[in-house]
């Protein structure tokens, strides 16, 4: 069971986002009892070993984070940069958003090949995007563009300071049949 707490320690430490069990055995490889089983190990190799570190449940996921006791004397120097820290997937939903805006959930999902309900709704608690209307087809979805606060925290003037996408990139941000 060491090898396998490992392995999903290294994940963890690498992930920049709590990540639910089940998202844990899909990149691991590892069966969910597994999964379980070895975070019951690296819970109690963090008590045991006097760790500053400890396993914390994020918003349904898993994430190694400092534990409570020292966050006082870390706060000031590392609140804020963690704060503003986007994971790889957040940031190519909120890109996807950015070139392809307006946009709703389910044209993302045709992009990005995965749901992406959970980095809608982070990219909205960080106030880089929002609801702008809705689509004029059945069931009226909502669609979603970048905010001002998008703007800010990348330093653009406008939407069109944008980086150019080359073609082969250009053609990731269509949806089929368009």
């Amino acid at each position: 069971m060491d090898k396998e707490a490992a392995l999903l320690e290294a994940i963890l430490y690498l992930e920049s986002e709590a990540l639910d069990e089940a998202a844990l055995a899909r990149i691991s490889g590892l069966s969910r009892e597994v999964v379980e089983k070895a975070l019951g190990v690296l819970a109690e190799r963090y008590t045991q070993l006097g760790s500053g570190v400890e396993l914390s449940r994020i918003g349904g996921g898993i994430a190694i984070s400092p534990k409570r006791e020292y966050w006082e004397n870390l706060r000031e120097r590392y609140g804020k940069r963690n704060e503003n820290r986007l994971s790889r997937a957040a940031m190519e939903t909120l890109s996807i958003i950015a070139y392809s805006q307006p946009i709703t959930r389910s044209e993302i999902e045709a992009i990005r090949g995965v749901q992406p309900d959970n980095m809608i709704r982070l990219l909205i608690e960080k106030q880089f995007i929002r609801e702008v209307g809705k689509k004029d087809v059945p069931g009226k979805p909502v669609q979603y563009g970048t905010t001002a606060e998008f703007l800010r925290f990348f330093r653009l003037n406008s939407i069109a300071d944008l980086p150019k996408l080359d073609e082969r990139e250009a053609d990731r941000f269509e949806l089929e049949g368009e």
